[in-house]
């Protein structure tokens, strides 16, 4: 394993990990999933370069695509949750309550 793709899989780790292990506030989860889709962007970027391949060129552009629509709508939950709960602790939130 080369020291470019051992950088990008223990990002991808550590986001995951990070999503795992330290939910307390939602805005850190959220963070944690884009490190994760920013790890995913780069190895994917440098993987169609690597191969110089035309066929794959345009799913960098793809996930990134989907990377910023899920950012979006995560600070939209963000923002939804702290004006009705008051905090974006994941304790306080309870999905059995309407």
């Amino acid at each position: 394993m080369t020291p470019v793709h051992f950088s990008f899989t223990s990002a991808f780790m550590l986001g995951l990990m990070g999503l795992a292990f330290h939910r307390t506030h939602l805005l850190s989860a959220l963070l944690c999933l884009e490190g994760m889709m920013l790890s995913l962007f780069i190895a994917l970027a440098l993987w169609t370069l690597q191969f110089e391949s035309t066929s794959f060129s345009t799913a960098p552009m793809l996930l990134l695509a989907f990377s910023a629509c899920e950012a979006s709508t995560g600070l939209a939950l963000l923002v939804a949750t702290a004006r009705t709960h008051g905090t974006d602790r994941l304790q306080n939130l309870n999905l059995l309550q309407c």
